[in-house]
């Protein structure tokens, strides 16, 4: 049976009844324009963007941001209850008051002092002297607290830091929040990017500045891009190397949405290419078949691995050379037809 099956295999492949052997698919190699492109799939998001929580604890009155709301810098976005704030800060203004009328006695006293000349002891006017001094240094004391608590009353305000779209709002009106709270996430949708993962296998390659062609979810257009940020750390727990491309032009969608890109790698205006199936591959040794009087010869060449149908033959072939396209099955030597040729 075993001599039976290798007969009936080598008369498949062989098919000596054939004039000129099995006939195979050929490609004639030629040189021309290639265009190495790394696809891969990322999402919009905003370039600038901000995750909003409280610097207070407290609880949240009317009126709140809405989810869309478009929003200037400064903009009140929420308030909390701000009651015992302002009694604090009150409380603090009376202490200064008091401090005040204390210093301009102080400073009255001394002034009467020093106009009696040699008719008032010298202990005396040291006395109104140190009390002056003691009064000034205390209204400084109860004006920085005056300023604390106004300062401390600003942080019952949620304002934006920046100018842009309410993308979520996590709180609603009567909640207590606390400084770990996320209140709002504000983002800038004027400056759009891609936000990707490139394998760590190509992580090498990329580099900030290369071009690129995005079509976001939904359209037919192709945009251009630049490849604007390449973080310098691989994460170890996926193997992705995070990647940011820019828009060439400001786009106006939403974010999150899913964007086919095409990093252009490397472009060469003269290159050989030849199809994966023409590859064999045999360890680190890298082959092809090409046909000579007839016959397989089995030529090794080198190439750019590279996630496509086609790879770049940098060494191996040369224009001209007729190459089998799809090497399953044949062997070095064998003799073949072109499929097609009369």
């Amino acid at each position: 049976m075993l001599v039976a099956a290798g007969v009936a295999g080598w008369l498949f492949y062989a098919q000596p009844w054939s004039p000129g052997g099995v006939a195979i698919q050929v490609e004639a190699i030629a040189e021309g324009p290639v265009t190495r492109v790394l696809a891969v799939s990322g999402r919009t998001a905003a370039l600038h963007s901000v995750v909003i929580r409280s610097n207070v604890a407290g609880t949240l009155v009317d009126p709140l941001a809405e989810e869309g709301d478009v929003v200037p810098q400064g903009a009140v976005l929420a308030r909390l209850d701000d009651t015992s704030q302002r009694a604090a800060l009150r409380q603090a203004v009376a202490a200064l008051d008091q401090g005040l009328v204390t210093r301009e006695q102080a400073r009255a006293a001394l002034e009467r002092a020093q106009s009696l000349g040699t008719t008032v002891s010298r202990v005396s006017l040291d006395d109104a002297g140190r009390a002056a001094e003691v009064a000034d240094r205390e209204v400084g004391r109860l004006t920085a607290l005056v300023d604390q608590a106004q300062f401390q009353l600003t942080r019952y305000s949620i304002l934006a830091p920046l100018a842009g779209t309410i993308l979520t709002r996590g709180v609603e009106p009567g909640q207590v929040v606390d400084l770990t709270t996320q209140l709002f996430e504000l983002a800038d949708l004027r400056d759009l990017v891609v936000e990707t993962d490139v394998d760590e296998s190509y992580a090498t390659q990329i580099r900030p500045g290369m071009p690129a062609r995005l079509q976001l979810t939904g359209s037919s257009q192709i945009v251009p891009g630049t490849v604007s940020f390449v973080s310098p750390l691989v994460d170890a727990a996926t193997g992705g190397l995070a990647v940011k491309i820019a828009f060439s032009e400001a786009q106006q969608a939403p974010v999150g949405l899913t964007v086919t890109s095409n990093i252009v790698v490397d472009r060469q205006e003269r290159a050989i290419t030849a199809p994966r199936s023409a590859i064999i591959r045999q360890g680190q040794d890298t082959s092809v078949f090409v046909i000579l009087d007839g016959k397989l010869h089995k030529t090794d060449v080198e190439v750019i691995e590279w996630p496509s149908e086609r790879l770049i033959v940098t060494r191996g072939l040369k224009a001209g050379d007729i190459l089998a396209v799809d090497v399953a099955g044949l062997v070095d030597g064998q003799a073949v037809l072109i499929a097609g040729a009369p």
